[in-house]
């Protein structure tokens, strides 16, 4: 199936309007919603002017808006061609009027190394600096002196759980409330909690289609009757649930 298969583009549809739902059951009725915009090559959810250029979300504080969110889903269809799945992802929080982002969550669905699912943090520390200087003789780190570039803590790629246990939207907004008592709407925590729920019980699904021996597995060992059909293809060793 390609990107202009219309099935695609539904479950595109069904996507983008529970990433509306969630933002502005968190946020308020003012956040942008999210649409969907089909190139012919691939598919993007964000929240979206007229024009397709993606629109940041905006986060307030007391009243005053001190934050925003970018947040962009390229989708595709899974390997078996069945399920919708995220070939990207981008979710970067903003210091309001800075164009530089604080944090930035993001996922590559084909990326093992760097890991796929990684966070990179915009900041600075004399530690940290000297530490990659440590590490200038090999990887990543001497790749960045060659061109005379001081590697800098922002371009490390983080590891946040791997390709099936990564993070999502509601994470962050659970940080943004936690850690920066956002502006929330009454009941948000409801709100992220079935939304949260949701996510988990999909990515819990794809872990088993990866794992699905060790799952009947576990599954009998419960009292379960689980028969494993003939023609069933064995579990195979480098699927996604065991990428970094």
């Amino acid at each position: 199936m390609s990107a202009d298969d219309p099935a695609l583009d539904d479950k595109a549809t069904y996507f983008a309007d529970q990433l509306t739902e969630l933002v502005r059951g968190v946020l308020g009725p003012d956040a942008p919603a999210f649409s969907v915009h089909n190139s012919g090559t691939r598919v993007r959810v964000a929240p979206l002017a007229t024009d397709h250029r993606s629109m940041r979300i905006p986060v307030h504080i007391n009243g005053e808006r001190c934050l925003s969110l970018h947040v962009q889903h390229f989708l595709c269809w899974d390997r078996a061609n069945r399920y919708l799945a995220v070939d990207k992802t981008h979710v970067h929080l903003y210091f309001e009027g800075e164009s530089d982002p604080l944090l930035r969550y993001e996922y590559e669905r084909s990326w093992r190394e760097p890991p796929g699912a990684h966070l990179h943090i915009h900041a600075h520390r004399d530690e940290m600096a000297y530490l990659l200087r440590l590490a200038e003789r090999k990887g990543r780190p001497r790749d960045k002196l060659k061109k005379r570039r001081l590697p800098r803590l922002s371009e490390m790629h983080l590891t946040v759980g791997g390709h099936r246990l990564r993070p999502a939207l509601e994470d962050v907004l659970l940080l943004l409330e936690r850690e920066f008592a956002i502006d929330v709407q009454p009941g948000w925590d409801k709100v992220i909690e079935a939304h949260l729920r949701d996510w988990r019980i999909l990515q819990l699904k794809a872990a088993v289609r990866d794992a699905h021996e060790s799952a009947a597995e576990t599954l009998r060992e419960l009292g379960y009757a689980v028969t494993s059909p003939a023609d069933i293809e064995p579990q195979a060793a480098g699927s996604r649930l065991y990428w970094p």
